[in-house]
């Protein structure tokens, strides 16, 4: 696929563009700062946008207001933020739309080549894809008023990994589980969430939203 890559540390940026040109993708641009990164995304019309969250000009969120305003104008051009930092703001902002085709990953994830490959699949092919470390951070800020203590410790274990972007195969393999015990644990979150029935994926989002935002 072609990519636009978004870092304003030269040496991680050169690091992403090596890692992706060996998976096989295309880097149509590599810049170093939020306004160069949306010109790049207008000017290339890459599949997919790989975006750190804090960039020049003023080092705060620069990034991830590029990666909602790329969302925004472009909903068919998918986001993958990488940061350092764990910020619940910044997933929830990202994720807010619903729509999915976006992910959040910490950097030190990115050495894994097979992971960042699957990750960027899952993305461009839509998907929502959270670092786990992400997911467990933003669950237990949030444990202590949690409107999902419906949900059995099963089915919080398989909507944590609905959140990480994996797909009912996956989560098979990961709790091994039958395919049908999975399909029943992922239709009772959807019951207990109150979630009519609509398109799969667009529920899978949505439950997974439901995670994140409880107060």
């Amino acid at each position: 696929m072609r990519i636009v890559v978004a870092d304003d540390s030269a040496l991680l940026r050169e690091g992403l563009v090596r890692l992706l040109a060996e998976a096989g993708h295309e880097v149509v641009a590599a810049v170093g700062d939020a306004p160069t990164l949306l010109a790049a995304v207008a000017e290339h019309a890459p599949d997919l946008a790989v975006v750190d969250i804090r960039m020049p000009p003023t080092n705060t969120d620069d990034g991830l207001r590029a990666a909602v305003q790329i969302r925004g104008e472009r909903p068919e051009t998918g986001v993958l933020v990488l940061s350092q930092y764990v910020e619940m703001s910044y997933a929830e902002e990202l994720l807010a739309a619903g729509d999915g085709a976006v992910g959040y990953l910490l950097k030190d994830r990115v050495s894994d080549l097979d992971k960042l490959a699957r990750s960027l699949e899952t993305v461009a092919a839509g998907g929502t894809v959270l670092d786990h470390e992400v997911v467990e951070q933003l669950l237990a800020r949030r444990r202590h008023a949690d409107p999902l203590s419906s949900l059995s410790p099963r089915e919080r274990e398989v909507l944590r990994l609905m959140a990480e972007g994996r797909s009912n195969a996956g989560i098979c393999d990961e709790l091994v589980l039958s395919a049908g015990a999975v399909e029943k644990h992922i239709s009772s979150i959807f019951t207990k969430l109150g979630l009519l029935p609509a398109a799969e994926d667009h529920r899978r989002v949505l439950a997974v939203l439901a995670w994140l935002q409880a107060t």
